[in-house]
């Protein structure tokens, strides 16, 4: 029977090296959290890394302690006998430079001002963050992946570890994501950001000097991003037009289920998540675009570098990163020449569906990680 990874630690690299973003900004030193799960073997040829999504974390698998009530994030994905099997492989997870959960980011304290970065920090995008995770391979010593493999966001890395450092990939699965965002996409991300960026608290994204956090607006976002995520097939069935109280109170508060579920959603993630990390997040989102708005020719022209063996899994119900759009990645990599599996999933769970325990979808994972594996 699968099983877990048991009790798990976070781990820190610090690197002087400076980092030079994409943007032409410059960080002179920094921090990287990460997770490991497994064993490196001998030749560490048996590496996977795991890239996460807008809020996800280093924390992939398992638990910090036997009293903790939730796992990782994609526990179900990773561990003994799962489909990522931690009996053949070394898996790691690592938060990416700008998060919150970590690794120095907005909420960091800055060693030049002797307080947070705030809205100094810069804007990062993939690019960046591929670049800070080969820096954390190199210190590893690893320098080629088994896989690499992320669903929406950490999708989007996937592709850009094909291009950016086609060598050290061997396997790349990319799951519900897009080669660039729709434009009603970035008018999604543009929304939550303006509901952020008008919290009377936000004062500027320096908000830690005022001891105080924009709830609000970051509650507002969650919102609306998890309305995204969710298809309106499974927010039919699950909360219908199911009511909270008896009859309608002719008011503002909370009537229906739906509302309550939302209401809650947004405001578990405005305690746990940084405001500052949530737009840089969104903005590495819109600004990923292999083809650099065409200034490299067409999405085929970008993945010529591309050497890796790909796996592309879409959901049908996904109506932010459509099957489409995975149908889009498959023709490009295909007119390169490349080897390409790709499946679409039937599933009801909309774009959330890559983080649900599936038999389908995990099966499909595992199969064709038994020819990953050394």
């Amino acid at each position: 029977m699968p099983g877990s990874v048991g009790i798990v630690c976070s781990q820190f690299a610090h690197f002087d090296e400076p980092l030079t973003l994409r943007s032409g900004a410059v960080i002179h030193g920094y921090d990287l959290v990460y997770e490991t799960y497994g064993q490196l073997n001998s030749d560490k040829s048996n590496a996977i890394l795991i890239c996460h999504a807008l809020s996800g974390n280093h924390h992939v698998a398992g638990k910090y302690s036997a009293e903790d009530k939730g796992s990782g994030w994609w526990d179900n994905m990773i561990g003994p006998g799962k489909p990522i099997d931690t009996d053949k492989f070394f898996v790691i997870g690592m938060n990416n430079l700008g998060g919150c959960h970590g690794s120095t980011g907005p909420s960091s304290v800055n060693p030049v001002t002797g307080k947070p970065w705030g809205s100094s920090f810069p804007v990062v995008t993939v690019e960046d963050w591929v670049e800070s995770q080969a820096r954390l391979a190199d210190l590893l010593g690893i320098t080629q992946f088994a896989a690499i493999l992320g669903g929406s966001l950490g999708g989007m890395q996937v592709l850009q570890w094909s291009i950016s450092y086609p060598d050290r990939v061997r396997h790349a699965l990319v799951i519900a994501a897009a080669p660039g965002l729709t434009a009603q996409n970035i008018a999604f991300n543009d929304v939550a950001r303006n509901a952020i960026l008008t919290d009377p608290d936000f004062h500027g994204g320096d908000f830690y000097a005022h001891q105080t956090r924009p709830r609000r607006g970051l509650r507002l976002a969650r919102m609306l991003g998890h309305i995204t995520y969710l298809s309106d097939d499974v927010m039919g069935s699950k909360f219908g037009r199911i009511m909270r109280t008896e009859g309608f109170q002719y008011g503002f508060d909370v009537e229906f289920e739906i509302e309550s579920y939302l209401r809650y959603q947004g405001d578990k993630f405005a305690e746990s998540f940084d405001a500052n990390t949530y737009l840089l997040m969104t903005k590495a989102l819109d600004y990923f675009d292999p083809t650099h708005h065409g200034r490299v020719g067409t999405l085929s022209d970008a993945l010529k570098p591309a050497t890796a063996e790909f796996l592309v899994i879409s959901f049908t119900t996904d109506w932010r990163f459509s099957p489409g759009r995975s149908k889009e990645i498959v023709k490009a990599l295909l007119d390169c020449g490349r080897d390409v599996t790709y499946a679409e999933v039937t599933h009801g769970h909309g774009h959330d569906a890559f983080l649900m325990d599936d038999p389908y979808y995990h099966g499909l994972v595992a199969n064709y990680m038994s020819r990953v594996a050394p």
